[in-house]
């Protein structure tokens, strides 16, 4: 993030830092003119290029809640060497990653832990990343701007439904966005892979910047979604807030934030164009991988299945075998009211 948009989150938090929190804001408010100056060096030497680079076809949006497998999904996908995705260090440095990565792949590995914290996923500069991060670090608006501040009214909860905007902020998230993931296409030389669960009410928006984009939407049990998120958030906001987190009000905005995702999902899908927009449950891609992969490659038409057939199926027999997903317990209270608040969502998708 460049001192501009440090400035902005601070001031949108009203300062509101825990003491515990000081040395991390100082040692981020001494990185970011580093951003700043590796930006100009970026943009000296590719914004010809980047200005020339288009999209190797649209990318394929992955969407879905929070903890519904949307990662396994992504991680899955790119295991597809003619595909690509935006890495964690393209997400976390999108003004000058093309500068700046091989410093940080070759001497900032120790900066990241092997495991995400909130499941059992591995981590890396180099894994495949949610590109909301990016946008966040680019100052635009996001709900992940929350992180910075939990303690404080959840902001740009409107950025959940991109359609609703005035279309000036719209027109600047979506050429934001297409900025990123041409730099990031610039790199990679395939067509990419794009996830985040933000994304899942923003579908209408996305198929008029991205002609011919493809959707692939994950479902899973709210019954296990509801909990695993509310672990989700806690396990970010520990290391990353600079508030030390109450969480007074966590529950309440799992549940809210879930409404404005699906509302205009629900309402906007239907003008993804036929043959575009898949939807698949975790329960199955998680019992049969190579089917379910099998079956999106199929219906969404994204090449032969066979050349990345052995792939799948050598990670079938060797990492989701030992891959051991968290198990939740829902009191009775809280089942009762989710199936009130998402009861489409229970019906739709058929839990």
């Amino acid at each position: 993030m460049r001192p501009s948009g440090w400035w902005k989150l601070l001031r949108e938090g009203d300062f509101r830092i825990s003491p515990s929190r000081y040395l991390m804001v100082v040692s981020v408010s001494l990185a970011t003119p580093f951003n700043t100056l590796l930006a100009a060096i970026q943009h000296v030497f590719y914004s010809r290029k980047l200005a020339a680079t288009e999209l190797h076809n649209p990318p394929i949006f992955i969407i879905g809640h929070w903890r519904s497998g949307t990662t396994l999904l992504h991680e899955l996908l790119v295991l597809d060497a003619r595909l690509s995705s935006p890495t964690t260090y393209q997400c976390f440095a999108p003004h000058h990653f093309l500068v700046s990565n091989w410093f940080f792949q070759t001497f900032a590995t120790w900066l990241l832990p092997s495991q995400r914290p909130m499941d059992n996923m591995a981590a890396g500069w180099d894994r495949p990343q949610e590109d909301e991060f990016a946008l966040v670090n680019l100052g635009l608006p996001s709900p992940y701007r929350r992180i910075a501040f939990p303690n404080n009214p959840p902001p740009n909860m409107e950025y959940f439904d991109t359609e609703s905007l005035p279309e000036d902020d719209r027109t600047r998230w979506t050429q934001s966005l297409d900025w990123f993931l041409r730099c990031v296409s610039y790199r990679a030389g395939r067509p990419l892979v794009v996830k985040s669960p933000t994304h899942t009410g923003r579908v209408a928006t996305l198929a008029k910047a991205f002609p011919g984009a493809k959707f692939i939407h994950i479902s899973r049990d709210p019954r296990s979604l509801f909990p695993s998120t509310v672990r989700l958030w806690k396990s970010l906001d520990a290391p990353q807030a600079l508030q030390h987190a109450r969480e007074e009000h966590l529950e309440d905005y799992v549940v809210e934030c879930f409404n404005r995702m699906y509302e205009p999902f629900h309402r906007d899908r239907d003008q993804i164009a036929p043959g575009n927009l898949i939807d698949i449950r975790y329960e199955d891609l998680i019992a049969d991988p190579v089917t379910q992969l099998e079956s999106i490659y199929s219906q969404l038409k994204l090449g032969d299945f066979d050349y990345v057939r052995d792939a799948i199926t050598q990670w079938a027999q060797t990492q989701h075998r030992e891959y051991k997903p968290n198990t939740h317990q829902l009191p009775p209270e809280q089942e009762a009211i989710i199936k009130t608040a998402w009861h489409k969502y229970f019906s739709k998708y058929g839990y």
